[in-house]
């Protein structure tokens, strides 16, 4: 208990993290209902949630820098169990979104990086590898478990109670603190840089707010845009905003550096090839997984007519697969180099996505698809085994917290271009195909063709055939047409997701190319008290 006693508090903690934004997707209809509001109102709160997530990431790690990556993950977890309280007790969407947007939120930036370092400060070695792996194996499976928990709670019970729930893990993390040793961070303690932190909030709140957005907005054309500054939708004009702020965010850290000061990042650490890499890889990594997880629920659901419960079991080899996975990385890190590793996982992510876009039918091949699912965990555990132990090896004790940080940003924004990218790729597909189908279909005449092309101007949702169906017989079109274009929007769907599938196996792709500066050498240990070095020696650089 005294050697693996820490890694069952962290890893207690990041399941709570990624737990209760998987259950919110599956809940939204729920609480629609219970606050009598709209979808996108809902949808509103689960983007600002990841909004502030990502926005005081970076200053969340300087904070454990700061005042100590125990106490910041102590006060980090006080503040998560309030919001998760007043979520659960919450009797408007105000208090929903202070609960679970903003004190949760705010409590995950702190927990989060600190959560990084203390692994780092509580495992040396092999052991460090170990739960590193753990660590990115209890992730995935929250990710996974998510659904399907929140399904069957919604249905059968509340999801007040899940948040509920949530605050008596935190309670035991709480009581199991005298566990963790605390990472020392050697030297002085930094001072925060208030201006940096606000500068980059501010940048990179914008850059994931217009992401996020895009679905709604439109990316350059614009759809539900709320303004259109000259014809065109908000979009690019908020992500180019967020850029210009980045931009001197990098320029005022520089400054700091100039004049003998703490910057909030460090931005040289970003020159350690294997660190650079490492948070490439993290981005990436993140957004495919969440554009996996964006199409295959629109399929099971849309497509195959699942609930929430039973599309979250048909995509539980994932959860399995990926923790077992994981471990069992954890165990080749001790003969293989993690450049090796990580490109292994993603030539199974290459292959699981192709098995995935031969399952995309009509009717489900449920072996094939439960195979696509485990294959897709195998990727996703033989990755997050390595990466952690990669961002936080490369830098010494007195960077980790900053580099905790860098990580999770990361995994936000590849989070969030997942789903927006992948979901305007398979939105865009849908239109530009059901358009194409209906001028091509002679069934349809050339005023119902005229007619639904207007109406599909501004983009096509995903709906259920059913939803469709409905809305055809309102808009009083006769039977015989009405079954062509039916029969139109099904094939469309289908190929709508094969296309976004397809976007994936090239990310996957193009992903190969990040982990060039990752080690082509084994893990060795290095003085945990030299704030200058890292414990993952890269004797190769970048090469490849």
């Amino acid at each position: 208990m005294r050697k693996w006693g820490p890694l069952i508090v962290l890893a207690i903690a990041q399941f709570v993290m990624v737990l209760d934004q998987a259950v919110m997707n599956v809940s939204i209809s729920q609480l629609v209902e219970d606050f009598d509001t709209t979808v996108p109102t809902i949808q509103g709160v689960i983007t600002l949630y990841s909004l502030v997530m990502a926005m005081l990431m970076i200053t969340g790690g300087k904070i454990g820098d700061r005042i100590g990556r125990k106490k910041a993950f102590g006060i980090g977890m006080v503040i998560y169990a309030a919001g998760s309280t007043l979520t659960a007790v919450s009797w408007s969407v105000p208090t929903l979104a202070l609960g679970w947007s903003i004190l949760e939120g705010i409590g995950a930036a702190l927990v989060l990086p600190a959560l990084a370092a203390l692994i780092a400060g509580n495992f040396e070695d092999h052991d460090r590898v170990v739960a590193y792996a753990v660590i990115g194996g209890v992730a995935g499976a929250g990710i996974a478990v998510g659904p399907i928990l929140g399904g069957w709670v919604t249905t059968e019970l509340t999801w007040r109670l899940v948040f509920a729930g949530e605050v008596v893990l935190v309670l035991i993390i709480l009581a199991l603190m005298g566990l963790l040793v605390d990472a020392v961070r050697p030297g002085p303690a930094p001072e925060i840089d208030w201006v940096g932190s606000v500068l980059s909030a501010s940048g990179l709140g914008l850059v994931v707010l217009g992401v996020l957005q895009a679905g709604t907005w439109g990316w350059i054309q614009p759809k539900a845009s709320p303004i259109e500054p000259f014809g065109f939708a908000l979009t690019p004009f908020v992500v180019t905003a967020g850029a210009v702020v980045l931009w001197g965010f990098v320029a005022w850290q520089h400054h700091r550096v100039a004049i003998g000061r703490d910057p909030l990042v460090r931005l040289e650490l970003l020159k350690i090839p294997s660190l650079r890499s490492g948070l490439q890889a993290f981005l990436s990594q993140n957004l495919i997984l969440m554009g996996v997880f964006f199409a295959v629920p629109l399929y099971l659901q849309l497509v195959q007519g699942l609930d929430a419960l039973e599309t979250g079991i048909k995509m539980l080899p994932v959860s399995v697969a990926m923790f077992l996975t994981s471990m069992a990385g954890s165990a080749l890190a001790s003969r293989y180099a993690p450049r090796g590793i990580v490109r292994a996982g993603l030539a199974v992510l290459l292959i699981s996505d192709l098995v995935l876009l031969s399952t995309i039918d009509p009717q489900l091949d449920e072996s094939t698809f439960a195979i696509a699912m485990a294959l897709l965990g195998v990727g996703m555990g033989l990755i997050v085994s390595q990466l952690g132990n990669v961002a936080q090896s490369s830098v010494g004790a007195a960077q980790r917290g900053e580099v905790g940080g860098l990580q999770y940003t990361a995994q936000q924004l590849g989070s969030s271009l997942g789903v927006a990218f992948i979901g305007a790729i398979v939105l865009s597909s849908l239109t530009s195909t059901l358009v194409d189908k209906i001028e091509s279909d002679e069934r349809v005449s050339d005023a119902v063709e005229q007619q639904v092309t207007v109406e599909v101007a501004d983009g096509v949702p995903f709906l259920s055939t059913d939803q469709v169906a409905t809305a055809l017989a309102d808009a009083g079109i006769d039977d015989a047409e009405a079954d062509a274009l039916l029969e139109s929007y099904s094939e469309s769907q289908l190929q709508a997701l094969k296309a976004g599938l397809l976007v994936v196996a090239l990310i996957v792709l193009a992903s190969f190319a990040f982990t060039k500066g990752l080690p082509s050498e084994r893990p060795t240990g290095t003085d945990e008290d030299d704030p200058g070095s890292g414990d993952l020696v890269d004797r190769s650089g970048a090469a490849a």
